[in-house]
């Protein structure tokens, strides 16, 4: 549904633009334009976050933080298995995908643990990630409650997501 009213979308605001007489590719060669300052704002965070990933995956603090947590999270009913999809979740989709497709290259996304992992993919955002370009965006230096309502959010996908995991897989 989405994709197919992705273009009768676009055709509707050309044909406004035409109804108008508004120039669009002027418009759209403008707005391009004055989002360069934007960009040159949002890409020293979006590097210290790729940076920050990177160190924490290279040092092995990923494989010691998931077999630290492995007693904690296995008698709770999370396989500890999805414990580095769920590490990185909150900073990087990418390497949170690059996570979920390494479940789903060792146990198959037909597996109890690959159907799991794809829910908990779908369900949880990248929370910091998304909040250092956002409210770095616009100068917001102080996030207040959001980092806090987000992780409470990304908490309860995460039990919702184990939960449907295990009811709809078994």
């Amino acid at each position: 549904m989405i994709a197919a009213s992705t273009p009768i979308l676009i055709l509707l605001v050309i044909g406004l633009a035409a109804l108008l007489r508004v120039d669009v590719f002027s418009a759209f060669v403008e707005g391009a334009g004055n989002a360069l300052p934007l960009l040159a704002k949002l890409i020293p965070c979006m590097a210290a976050i790729m940076l920050a990933i990177a160190v924490f995956e290279d040092s092995g603090a990923l494989d010691f933080l998931t077999r630290l947590l492995a007693p904690v999270v296995n008698p709770l009913g999370l396989d500890a298995r999805l414990l580095p999809l769920l590490l990185v979740r909150p900073f990087s989709g990418s390497a949170a995908m690059a996570a979920a497709a390494e479940i789903f290259a060792q146990h198959g996304p037909d597996s109890p643990l690959g159907f799991t992992a794809g829910i908990l993919v779908g369900a949880s955002e990248t929370i910091f990630y998304t909040i250092a370009l956002y409210f770095g965006a616009v100068g917001i230096k102080k996030t207040r409650f959001a980092i806090p309502a987000a992780l409470v959010s990304m908490l309860v996908a995460v039990i919702a997501g184990v939960f449907f995991g295990n009811v709809f897989y078994n």
